[in-house]
């Protein structure tokens, strides 16, 4: 007899062998209706597309919120090779692109969702996505945006069955430096604008350098140099830095800060044009707010310490932050995203799943 474990296993293997990737309209749908298969046929369904990315929302039908809780879920993934999305089981580890980030987590909110839903004495929603891993503005920001409404959010994201209440923002920006055009034998001639630009980057490198180990600060990951010059023997005059910088709610310089102020900030630190074009404030939930005492008490009747975590990465919980609601990250064991090595520790699934009942169950109107 198929028990509940690999049967979840087995449903988590067929959704990972669906190469979601943003560039591949056709799977995040096949990906967005295996989820909605498993959900089943009991719920009012609202469908929403936003820039060709499609997600959904169920609730028990004549409940159509604002909603007690929403359990909210990414179908979408990071790219890699073909071998990837071909999962495998290793002892107690599922391996395989999208294993813990976050497509275990999705079936196992969905299960909980099916199972309680109905007989719950408050209504409940979930809440699945396609493009969370490029920064979640069609999905979670755009059901928002229509209007969708909740007092407590779980987001289940990788977080090892602990409760992250905190997440770094995200700001995308650019660096530019023009120079002078000349023949690369005379390069006195002219004026090297990716030499410039390396001397931006590493006069902000010097303002925010690389931890040598976990720390709880603003960190800038130079993403990519770039020169539209393709020549040898020309010096080039134009050069371009993709910037990815994650900033704790305590940094002054980008938290509460619009696009154009951190704009202001990095050119006067790196000494070089600078865009912005993309800002994603930090997250945060209140520790000792009723849902995540009450998701902590829940946890811990599996055995688990229910610790609070911070995360470095961003989240959609940020965009329920923005409106003053309360989202935390909790999800599965395991490690790797985004990595060649990303994998599920199956048996956290059990907890996880008891977890979430029990906080449903306790959580109240």
């Amino acid at each position: 007899m198929t028990t509940w474990t690999e049967r979840i296993t087995d449903r988590v293997a067929d959704l990972v062998s669906i190469p979601s990737t943003a560039d591949r309209p056709a799977d995040l749908r096949r990906a967005l209706d295996l989820v909605l298969d498993e959900a089943g046929p009991a719920w009012t369904v609202r469908e929403f597309a936003s820039n060709g990315k499609p997600s959904a929302l169920l609730h028990p039908t004549g409940h159509d919120g604002p909603f007690r809780v929403v359990l909210n879920a990414h179908l979408d993934v990071v790219p890699a090779p073909p071998e990837q999305f071909v999962p495998r089981i290793e002892g107690d580890r599922l391996y395989g692109r999208g294993t813990h980030d976050m497509k275990a987590a999705a079936l196992v909110l969905t299960g909980v969702f099916r199972e309680l839903a109905n007989d719950l004495p408050y209504p409940i929603a979930l809440q699945l996505v396609t493009d969370e891993e490029v920064g979640g503005a069609d999905g979670t920001a755009h059901q928002l945006a229509e209007g969708v409404r909740a007092d407590f959010v779980i987001i289940g994201e990788q977080s090892g069955l602990r409760v992250v209440t905190e997440s770094k923002g995200i700001c995308h920006a650019r660096l530019t430096t023009t120079g002078r055009a000349a023949h690369a034998a005379y390069p006195w001639l002219g004026r090297n604008a990716v030499l410039l630009l390396t001397e931006a980057v590493e006069r902000l490198l010097n303002a925010y350098p690389v931890p040598g180990a976990e720390a709880w600060t603003t960190t800038v990951n130079v993403a990519r140099l770039d020169t539209p010059n393709r020549a040898f023997n020309q010096v080039p005059a134009e050069a371009t830095a993709w910037l990815d910088i994650r900033y704790p709610p305590s940094d002054p310089d980008f938290a509460g800060r619009t696009a154009e102020e951190v704009a202001t900030h990095l050119a006067a630190v790196a000494g070089a044009a600078a865009q912005v074009d993309a800002l994603g404030p930090p997250h945060r939930a209140d520790p000792e707010g009723p849902g995540v005492r009450a998701l902590r008490a829940a946890i811990r009747t599996t055995g688990h310490p229910a610790s609070l975590l911070r995360k470095h990465g961003a989240a959609d919980g940020r965009y329920y932050h923005a409106l003053g609601i309360d989202a935390v990250i909790f999800g599965p064991g395991g490690d790797g995203q985004h990595g060649p090595d990303e994998y599920l520790d199956i048996p956290t699934l059990r907890p996880y799943h008891d977890a979430l009942v029990a906080f449903l169950r306790t959580f109240g109107g």
